[in-house]
């Protein structure tokens, strides 16, 4: 297969927000998260493998610091915008590294954690790097740009409680963890919004266990996020 310079360059815009938005599509790189998009009910619009259109001509469209073996373009989905009215939710309050959110989708699924909120202002879903770190959660997560303060007003509405973690919450360790809960994630540079942290039933706090108080002022916020639902799923 030939790829035409006209192809290499319409594939190699889905790299940049504005062209991914105008377009509806995005791109996914390495033979295990190509299967992954075959297999999900998102529209799959070309496949491109190394063996078909050969090293040089990957090198050109991949987005990655190294060519993989296959990359595809795949659709946007319409955004379902039903919010949950039980079970465990995160919402993730301006989070705009891709690596650290395409984490925490990856481990939304590994928790059976369906749905994930995320404020207008967060990295975009699509960008490549966060695609990249789902490691494939992107075809099965919910995922749903919303103001966070409106979303969360309605969740409580319905009986779900709202916990966010902040520095000065309560130890989780020795807290009362319900089962139907949002679990609210902020930046590690500015924390949850005050906007958002009204919304906050509960404050939850994961301790530092190192010698004489001394230590990181802060853990990354994926990690808090793998802590925080290990103690929701493991206290239920």
């Amino acid at each position: 297969m030939t790829l035409s310079a006209r192809e290499i360059k319409d594939i190699r815009a889905l790299g940049q927000k504005k062209y991914r938005q105008e377009r509806g599509l995005f791109t996914v790189e390495g033979t295990k998260l190509v299967e992954e998009a075959l297999q999900s009910d998102f529209e799959v619009v070309a496949v491109y493998r190394t063996e078909d259109i050969g090293e040089s001509a990957m090198q050109r469209i991949t987005m990655q610091t190294s060519p993989t073996p296959a990359l595809a373009v795949v659709r946007m989905k319409e955004q379902d915008w039903t919010l949950p009215a039980s079970g465990l939710v995160l919402a993730l309050d301006s989070l705009r590294n891709p690596g650290n959110v395409g984490t925490i989708i990856r481990l939304a699924e590994w928790f059976g954690i369906d749905t994930v909120l995320l404020s207008p202002d967060c990295v975009e879903l699509y960008n490549p790097k966060t695609v990249q770190a789902t490691m494939g959660s992107i075809f099965r997560v919910r995922c749903i740009y919303t103001p966070l303060p409106e979303a969360l007003e309605k969740m409580k509405a319905s009986g779900m409680q709202v916990f966010g973690t902040f520095l000065e919450g309560n130890d989780i360790y020795a807290a009362k963890l319900p089962s139907d809960a949002v679990i609210v994630l902020g930046s590690e540079a500015d924390g949850i919004s005050p906007e958002v942290a009204r919304h906050c039933s509960g404050k939850l706090n994961i301790p530092s266990f190192a010698a004489g108080g001394r230590g990181p002022e802060s853990l990354n916020v994926a990690i808090a996020a793998a802590i925080t639902c290990s103690e929701f799923r493991r206290t239920r």
